[in-house]
């Protein structure tokens, strides 16, 4: 139950996916300080899959759902009004008949994105729905992010990525967020987001989560250095007990050339390695790290990962490899293979190959 609930949630981040596309995105509109623009992504793997003596092939999305956002500026005054929305489906809904028999067609659509902003000299305000800042950087920076990753066999839509095998996942949710301008390299964004809670109240929070985020970003002499430190703050409490949580994520990239070595971590208690706004029923401690180095010459980057994670004493690891080839500036073949190794638990071995599409 737990791997269906994250599958059906997962999501492609879509600040990557927006930089990625951001290149190429298709401008609408763009007159008298108002502009209106879309972008996409497009993606679908063919994987093989050995777990013991059970052998699985499947046609499947990779860790980024396919998405369609819209994006919106208007320059008024000294501001700028700004908007994102974003919509993203499962490719998977035919063959599988784990959903009462009734997804032959039934593609579902999860709006991930639903925010506005507001930015001045003075920074900007975000509200909204929208990513999580804790722990984001950790996914933002993954070498693997248009690749699979964890792919449990019977997974109904997205693959897990590194999700539980190297970072816990920033999922979106409603904030209030604030941004420092950029300043020597540095960036702050400090947010109250819509704590953990149960629909009939039973667990709820007497404060909202605060999270934060300081980012680094320079090039000395083309030796790219990009670092990020991130935290989170939350509660629960029911008729009987009260949960705190808390939690630190922390990174570093280091690119020059085609060079590009990336290490991230982090060290939390009360959060699930899953979906990091949630707290949960006890103070259980995780922590975990995932580290990556890659090469990229000309229209192909080769990616070499390692992540681990230690919930409660129980580890999970992810050793995999992969190969990008640009075809185009919009279209990447994937080849990638990797081994999911359960503490307690069988291997599973998985190759994987597809192509990404993005506007």
């Amino acid at each position: 139950m737990k791997n269906k609930n994250l599958t059906r949630s997962l999501l492609a981040l879509a600040v990557t996916a927006a930089s990625v596309s951001a290149q190429a995105e298709i401008v609408l509109y763009d007159k008298e300080g108002t502009s209106f623009s879309a972008d996409g992504l497009l993606n679908a793997f063919y994987t093989h899959q050995e777990q013991g003596d059970s052998k699985v092939s499947r046609v499947r999305m990779g860790f980024l759902p396919n998405y369609i956002g819209f994006n919106v500026a208007k320059e008024q005054g000294d501001l700028t009004l700004g908007a994102r929305s974003s919509f993203w489906v499962t490719i998977n809904d035919v063959s599988n008949d784990d959903l009462n028999g009734d997804s032959e067609t039934d593609t579902g659509i999860d709006v991930r994105q639903f925010y506005g902003t507001v930015d001045g000299d003075w920074g900007q305000v975000l509200f909204g729905k929208d990513f999580g800042l804790y722990a984001r950087s950790n996914i933002f920076n993954d070498e693997l992010l248009l690749g699979v990753g964890f792919a449990p066999q019977n997974s109904v839509r997205t693959t897990f990525g590194n999700i539980t095998t190297g970072y816990p996942y920033a999922n979106p949710n409603t904030q209030i967020t604030y941004r420092t301008p950029t300043a020597n390299g540095f960036q702050l964004a400090v947010g109250i987001l819509d704590p953990s809670y149960s629909n009939d109240l039973s667990r709820y929070s007497e404060e909202p989560r605060f999270e934060a985020e300081l980012t680094y970003n320079a090039d000395y002499n083309g030796l790219k250095i990009g670092a990020w430190l991130s935290g989170a703050m939350g509660e629960t409490t029911t008729a009987t007990d009260s949960v705190d949580a808390q939690g630190v994520a922390y990174g570093v990239q280091l690119g020059y050339g085609g060079f590009k070595v990336t290490a991230s971590g982090f060290d939390q208690e009360g959060i699930p390695t899953t979906f990091t706004s949630h707290v949960l029923d006890s103070e259980i401690d995780s922590d975990g790290y995932l580290v990556q180095t890659s090469y990229t010459y000309k229209a192909v980057r080769g990616v070499l990962s390692y992540g681990n994670v230690d919930a409660g004493g129980s580890e999970s690891e992810l050793s995999a490899g992969a190969v990008f080839y640009n075809v185009t500036d919009n279209l990447k073949l994937v080849g990638e293979y990797s081994v999911y190794e359960p503490e307690g638990g069988e291997d599973i071995d998985t190759l994987a190959l597809g192509a990404v599409l993005t506007w």
